[in-house]
């Protein structure tokens, strides 16, 4: 069952905050390359296609990742804010970045095939490679 909710988060330094309304409280967890890089680990994110709202825009920095998604960070602490993709109004955030106390639960893992031998999660959930995920995206671009 979904319920939509209000979210908030603030990055370290208290320069931006956000708001955003989430269907779910599912988390996925993307072990891309380029999320390793960015974050030192896999990214557990909370997804959504609601427009959000930020304060301390001024503050934001942007940096086109790839040639369809691009991540939002503060320009005074580097927190990350969100990863969304160019077309649409697609957003990811990092679940830490939310509000504490959200009953989330992992729901996927995705890009599994990009996932260093040294660590695994003991839920069980649906992994698909990353040619999966862009299929996912492909078929539903096309609705």
């Amino acid at each position: 069952m979904s319920v939509s909710q209000e979210s908030r988060g603030t990055c370290l330094c208290g320069a931006v905050s956000i708001r955003v309304t989430l269907e779910r409280h599912d988390v996925s967890i993307c072990h891309c390359r380029m999320c390793q890089t960015w974050s030192g680990g896999p990214m557990f994110a909370v997804e959504s296609d609601a427009p959000m709202t930020l304060e301390g825009e001024e503050n934001v920095g942007v940096y086109a990742s790839s040639d369809w998604a691009e991540r939002g960070f503060c320009r005074q602490c580097g927190t990350h804010l969100f990863y969304r993709l160019t077309q649409g109004q697609h957003y990811a955030f990092p679940v830490g970045l939310l509000d504490a106390g959200e009953p989330w639960a992992i729901a996927q893992q995705i890009f599994i095939d990009e996932k260093p031998s040294f660590y695994d999660f003991a839920n069980d959930t649906p992994c698909l490679t990353g040619d999966e995920v862009f299929a996912q995206f492909a078929g539903s671009a096309g609705s």
